[in-house]
């Protein structure tokens, strides 16, 4: 486990803290937490319908390096002149989709890390549980102008190539409805759908939102500054909106001010908690402040998904 760390660690700065130590011990402690959990919806009360070794036909692709050559589909190979595999059903395999936010208002902080930072985290543990056993991770990130998507693979490689594709941290205008509906469009069978988002900005993804979560148990995990909740009294500050660009001259001293402030975001808040909940979503808040990783997995271990 320390080898996974190790090779899915960027070169660490201070404007770039990343998430924090995530030790194996750590992990182990979230995979307890969540492993229950997971195993449930892969106890027969449904047919298994995931991608992998099995007898029912799932789709036919076209071949890619690494695939096994004894599962080649020669008459449509002979047909199209490419050549093709056959995917069939699984019978206890899980696929969880990775739904990452990487949009520019992830790049704020002003704790001990970015958002995006403990989104990387968050990326990396439940990516580690979702591929253990044979389980399989897929990736939709939005924040650039189209979601950026990665079918899905298992064990250590599968995590591997799903965190380096986040790498660059694509920077943008959002798009979660987006990302939503894709990832509706892609996960054709029941799936665990992870989404990991400040989810700043318009709701307009409700409805992409009911579609995925009356399909698939669905988790949001929100990703929060301190400093979103409540201005300090700092004197005149310039807030810049990451997303759009526009700036706003402010005297954080007037106490009214911060009131209003304070308690526009609590109604915020509050706006999100019920459109998740009445979602039917599981919902849990981490902070670029404190031990985000600890949070998590108590949240999953007292949390149905």
């Amino acid at each position: 486990m320390k080898g996974l760390v190790a090779a899915t660690a960027r070169e660490r700065t201070p404007a770039r803290p990343g998430p924090g130590p995530i030790t194996a011990e750590s992990l182990e402690a979230l995979e307890l937490a969540i492993g229950r959990r997971v195993d449930g919806l892969l106890a027969g009360d449904h047919r298994s319908a995931f991608a992998g070794v099995g007898t029912e036909l799932y789709q036919v692709r076209p071949y890619e390096p690494g695939d096994d050559v004894r599962r080649i589909d020669w008459n449509v190979t002979a047909r199209t002149a490419q050549t093709h595999v056959r995917v069939e059903l699984a019978e206890r395999v899980l696929v969880t989709w990775l739904v990452y936010d990487a949009s520019a208002s992830m790049a704020f902080g002003t704790a001990e890390r970015r958002k995006a930072d403990v989104a990387e985290g968050v990326a990396l543990a439940v990516g580690h549980t979702a591929t253990r056993r044979g389980n399989r991770l897929g990736l939709v990130a939005f924040g650039a102008d189209d979601p950026l998507w990665r079918r899905p693979r298992q064990g250590r490689r599968g995590l591997l190539l799903t965190l380096a594709a986040l790498r660059d941290d694509p920077a943008g205008n959002g798009g979660l409805s987006e990302a939503l509906a894709l990832v509706d469009g892609l996960a054709v069978q029941r799936s665990l759908v992870v989404i990991v988002s400040d989810f700043r900005g318009p709701i307009d993804w409700r409805g992409a939102l009911l579609r995925v979560a009356g399909r698939h148990p669905t988790l949001a995990v929100e990703v929060r500054d301190p400093r979103e909740q409540e201005l300090a009294d700092v004197g005149e500050l310039r807030l810049v909106d990451p997303e759009t660009g526009r700036q706003l001259r402010v005297d954080t001293s007037d106490r009214r001010l911060r009131e209003r402030f304070a308690a526009a975001a609590a109604d915020e808040r509050r706006g999100l908690v019920r459109m998740l909940a009445s979602a039917g979503v599981r919902h849990v808040a981490l902070s670029t402040e404190g031990d985000w990783l600890r949070e998590l997995a108590a949240f999953l271990k007292r949390s149905d998904l």
